[in-house]
């Protein structure tokens, strides 16, 4: 495993351990060279899943794009990277689910989220936002209206 630090081919596992029911696997590294550490995550390769876009285009299943998409709803959020990675395994346990090799796009969506929301509502609204494709006021003020009746969040 090369070493983001200083480009080393050789570094060596220092603590290994299974996250998630065994669906991924966390490992602690040290660069053979420079001695830093770092983390690497192993998931479990699956079938390749495509995306239907709503206008009828595929595309790969994508981690790291729904990644950054909740990196940037979160974004200046209470919400720690790790909840980030455990949102993104429950939303593809539920695609999983599905039992299919294609998702359309708005029921990724919907999955993202129904799991948004139980983290942070902020990131949600934003979420929501690009999701929904919110063209007016009323729209977010509608949205923030369901959330304020979820038990817990007023």
């Amino acid at each position: 495993m090369k070493c983001p630090f200083c480009n080393f081919q050789d570094s060596r596992v220092v603590d290994s351990r299974s996250v998630k029911d065994g669906s991924l696997i966390r490992r602690r590294r040290e660069c053979e060279d420079c001695k830093r550490r770092f983390t690497t995550y192993e998931y479990i390769e699956k079938i390749p899943l495509m995306v239907i876009k709503n206008d009828g285009r595929r595309e790969p299943y994508n981690r790291e794009k729904l990644k950054m998409g909740l990196i940037t709803a979160c974004k200046k959020r209470p919400v720690r990277m790790d909840e980030i990675d455990s949102l993104i395994l429950s939303v593809e346990k539920e695609i999983d689910k599905l039992n299919s090799s294609e998702v359309p796009s708005n029921k990724l969506g919907e999955i993202m989220v129904r799991f948004l929301k139980d983290i942070d509502p902020v990131a949600y609204v934003r979420f929501a936002s690009v999701y929904y494709r919110f063209e007016a006021v009323s729209e977010f003020e509608q949205k923030i209206k369901e959330l304020d009746r979820v038990p817990g969040n007023g």
